[in-house]
Order: structure tokens, then C-alpha cells, then sequence
């Protein structure tokens, strides 16, 4: 479906297996996406990013696509998945990347950027702000929140709940959370938070037909293939290792981001309102030193880089022009990044 597009393997020293799918030459950009997607899911950016003088590479992460699968929850954690976007970017351009994020993809980019500074050149966040570490664990947060209601990440928590719903008819599943998670949903109804007494997420949403143009139907299908084939465990793992990560971030809660940083997101995205009574977007580069502009579109929703794809390219190309000539920061990577790496192994 995609003319010049090729992958190539990566495997990590303990043998993790990571594909990345990638166009053009040049300085690295590495783009992450989140759930429940595909490198797919980059693929106006791909053309266009190496087009402009790059290499444009879309990861798919762990428990995606064709990239290994592990079991195990722990092996889902921001430090884990971090270390996976590292191991890319040794592999592909030791000089550094930018990074650009999506989704939980933001908070992979992000976690990788303070975890491993001097391989990230630049960062763009996208619908998911640079966050500051949450005051308590998401699964606590959930409860607190949503009490009488189903919070979605509290409903993929348990090991098997989700799966029953979502791998039973993934076409289904990925039709209505595409649609209800768009700037195309009609009203206000919300599939991240359902009513009280709700046993399923999707439960009575009604389906787009047609489907939004952004979504051609090939091009849906290439998605439902794919979580057919690997089902969504290695997804759905990614919101059970939040608590891990509430623990093992913490000796980074004070560290900001030095690298140039964008933010861009959809007026629309439900995820702006996740917790009640905050607009994630008022100030999405709180923790960022060199914030290059926070571009809210007015219309789309979460599925930003898909839904308002001319929009995005003409935001994102500029900023990479811009920060081609900047060069990873410079640290001392046994004083700096292998202390707090330690630290965080250490964390009891």
C-alpha cells in the first residue's frame, strides 16, 4: 500500500525483536505511535518527512505488528519500551533522532528523551502533553476519579477482560473506538468514560457508515488484519505496566527536557478531558526548556496525524527544518543517564 517503504529488523542485546518501517535518507526521524494502531498510522508523514531531506522510520513497538510479543507486563514499562526506542536509534542514526510521539507513543518518546538525552535531537508530542509525574498511580487515579463509572483504563487492567470484548470482533472494536475517539463523533458521549453499571467499553455506540473519510476502508482493513493476527494483549499490557512506571519514574520527577519540543493535538481529542476538571492542553510544555509552539487544530480529534493530515505536515515539517542542524545534548552518560537508570532498577 505504501510505494518505497521497506522494513528493517532491530534486535536489542537481550534479544528483543523490534521492526521499523522506513522511507527516504537523511537525519533520523523516528515516529511511535499509541492504541490501539499501527506504524500505519504514519503513513501521510512518512512520504512527506522523506520528501523533506529525512529518514523517515514509524516503529512498530512491543506487543505490535510484527515486533516481539513478551508476556510478561514488566516487560511493558516506559523504561522498557524506552530502552527499545534507544536500541533504534543506535541502530539506524547513533547521531540521534527526533522523536515524535503519539498516544502512549508520547509518553514512550517522552519517556525516552529524559531517560537517554543524548540520542534525541528534538522532540514532538502529539495529543499527550509532556507530563509531570501523576501525584499517584494511574490504576489509584482511575478509582479516585470514576468511582461509579467505567474508566477505560481501569476496564484493561484485568488480564483477559478487554481481550473478551476486543479479539472477538477486532473490525468492530476498531471501527467504533476510530470513530467515537474522532473529531467526527457527534456530540459529546464519551467512549473513555462510560455509564455506571457498564460491562463493556464499546457496549451500545452506534457505527459511522460510512466511515469518516480521513479512514478509507483499505485502509481500515490493513489495521483489522494486523490485530487479528497479533491480537491486543501486547497492546493492553502497555496500561498495565502504568503502575510499574509510577514507581519506577520517580527519581526522574524533577528532570525537565532541554531538546526543542512541539506540541500538536485536535481541539476534539477526548483524551484533553480524561481527568475531571483539567484541560490537559492548557500548558502541554510545562516541563520542556525550549518549547517550539503548542498548535491545537480546531475540528479533529485523537487521531491528529490521520485526520488532519495536510495540517500536521504543515506544522511538522518546519519544525523539523528548523532543528535539522540540532545536535543531541552532550552528558555524561556514567554520571547522568547511568545514575538514574540505576536508581530506577534500584527503586523497591
Amino acid at each position: 500500500m505504501m510505494p518505497g517503504v521497506e522494513f528493517r529488523e532491530v534486535r536489542r542485546s537481550d534479544g528483543v525483536r523490534l521492526v521499523v518501517a522506513l522511507q527516504g535518507s537523511g537525519p533520523l526521524v523516528l515516529m511511535v505511535h499509541g492504541f490501539p494502531e499501527s506504524w500505519f498510522s504514519w503513513r501521510h508523514q512518512m512520504s512527506a518527512i522523506a520528501g523533506a531531506g529525512f529518514t523517515a522510520a514509524a516503529l512498530q513497538p512491543r506487543g505490535y505488528g510484527d515486533s516481539d510479543k513478551p508476556e510478561a507486563i514488566e516487560a511493558y514499562t516506559i523504561v522498557e519500551m524506552a530502552a527499545d526506542i534507544a536500541a533504534v536509534i543506535d541502530a539506524l542514526d547513533p547521531s540521534g533522532a527526533v522523536l515524535i510521539g503519539h498516544d502512549w507513543g508520547a509518553a514512550l518518546v517522552q519517556g525516552a528523551t529524559l531517560l537517554y538525552p543524548e540520542k534525541v535531537r528534538a522532540l514532538v508530542t502529539v495529543s499527550v502533553p509532556v507530563m509531570p509525574q501523576l501525584p499517584a498511580p494511574l490504576s489509584v487515579l482511575g478509582a479516585e476519579y470514576y468511582p461509579d463509572k467505567l474508566f477505560y483504563m481501569t476496564y484493561f487492567f484485568p488480564l483477559g477482560q478487554a481481550e473478551a470484548e476486543l479479539d472477538s470482533d477486532p473490525r468492530r472494536f476498531l471501527r467504533l473506538f476510530y470513530y467515537w475517539m474522532s473529531g467526527d463523533r457527534p456530540g459529546d458521549e464519551d467512549v473513555l468514560i462510560r455509564p455506571g453499571g457498564s460491562k463493556t467499553l464499546l457496549g451500545s455506540l452506534t457505527d459511522s457508515d460510512p466511515f469518516p473519510g480521513w479512514l478509507a476502508p483499505d485502509e481500515l482493513d490493513y489495521y483489522v488484519t494486523s490485530f487479528e493476527r497479533s491480537g491486543f494483549t501486547g497492546a493492553l499490557n502497555r496500561y498495565r505496566a502504568t503502575d510499574l512506571d509510577f514507581e519506577q519514574l520517580a527519581p526522574l520527577a524533577s528532570h525537565r527536557i532541554s531538546q526543542p519540543t512541539m506540541f500538536i493535538a485536535g481541539s476534539r481529542d477526548p483524551s484533553r478531558y480524561m481527568f475531571p476538571g483539567h484541560d490537559l492542553y492548557v500548558d502541554p510544555l510545562a516541563r520542556c526548556d525550549d518549547p517550539r509552539g503548542v498548535h491545537i487544530i480546531e475540528g479533529p480529534g485523537h487521531w491528529i496525524q490521520q485526520e488532519a493530515a495536510e495540517a500536521f505536515n504543515g506544522l511538522l515539517l518546519p519544525f523539523l527544518e528548523a532543528t535539522k542542524n540540532v545536535r543531541a545534548p552532550t552528558i555524561d552518560v556514567r554520571e547522568g543517564q547511568g545514575r538514574i537508570l540505576n536508581a530506577i532498577r534500584t527503586t523497591p
